[in-house]
């Protein structure tokens, strides 16, 4: 299993960071409408959607993902999605939900099988994490470092987790999750966050305030992995799906991410969404 994942990751890595240099943004955009379509489809069969449903849901988000690249393009929204007050409105209710919503869902693990109303939730979780990873990576560089600042956490979570977790985190949820994992995760990246700061500046921001990112990423993206966990377990599933080999599905590939990505978007355009 363990060399099946690392020969997806040294497969898709140099692609996926290949696309993310050399694409220019709209065609970031297009192709990472494919990805979210994919994903969709996943969120849809977990949500209890025939398999036609997912299907066609899966479509739905991908087009209106292809019309906001159009509307982008032709000046529709102005200086584009994210400041217009559709995109404000979309990314607030984002953050809304996974800094209340969610952590009470997680506590109290409410089981909802209502496919409509999951499908909802589905659009509200994938559709601004779409847009984020398509307005960040005006920036590719900044996109990066948001990106590894998940991987880094995750990775430190994992490997402190097995060497001295002893206390769970969410054991009716996830069950290989501590505490202590989420220390070592904490720990991990502040390292990298100092890291990137000494190394390239503009994109972790000036010290010590430059911190408050990778401080608000943290725990949103546990949230992100959790609310994902959840919905599988809801499901009856292990994975979400088998796209990636020793992975599982793409939603098992972004799930933190899912949640981080619309807060980072957030946090380097504040500037300009408060004029």
């Amino acid at each position: 299993m363990l060399e099946q994942r690392i020969l997806t990751v040294a497969v898709l890595l140099p692609l996926f960071l290949a696309a993310l240099f050399m694409l220019p943004n709209l065609y970031w955009g297009v192709l990472t409408s494919a990805g979210l379509a994919l994903a969709a489809a996943e969120w849809g069969r977990l949500a209890g959607l025939s398999a036609t449903a997912a299907r066609v849901y899966a479509v739905v988000l991908a087009a209106a993902a292809l019309a906001v690249l159009v509307l982008e393009r032709n000046d529709a929204f102005g200086p584009g999605f994210l400041y217009s007050p559709w995109g404000r409105f979309l990314y607030a209710l984002d953050l809304l939900f996974w800094v209340t919503i969610v952590p009470v869902w997680l506590y109290l693990r409410r089981s909802v099988r209502a496919p409509l109303t999951m499908a909802a939730v589905g659009a509200l979780v994938l559709f601004p994490f779409w847009h984020a990873l398509v307005w960040l990576q005006h920036t590719p560089g900044r996109l990066l470092s948001v990106l590894a600042l998940v991987w880094v956490a995750d990775t430190a979570a994992y490997f402190t987790g097995r060497a001295f977790g002893r206390r769970k985190l969410a054991p009716h949820i996830s069950p290989g999750k501590t505490w202590e994992g989420a220390a070592g995760a904490l720990a991990g990246v502040i390292v990298y966050w100092l890291l990137l700061a000494a190394l390239s500046p503009r994109h972790a921001g000036p010290m010590p305030l430059g911190l408050l990112l990778p401080l608000l990423l943290l725990p949103v993206s546990i949230y992100g992995d959790l609310f994902e966990s959840w919905l599988k377990r809801m499901a009856g599933q292990k994975d979400s799906g088998t796209l990636l080999p020793g992975h599982g599905g793409l939603l098992d590939r972004v799930d933190a991410l899912t949640s981080t990505l619309p807060l980072a978007a957030l946090y380097f355009a504040w500037p300009a969404l408060r004029l």
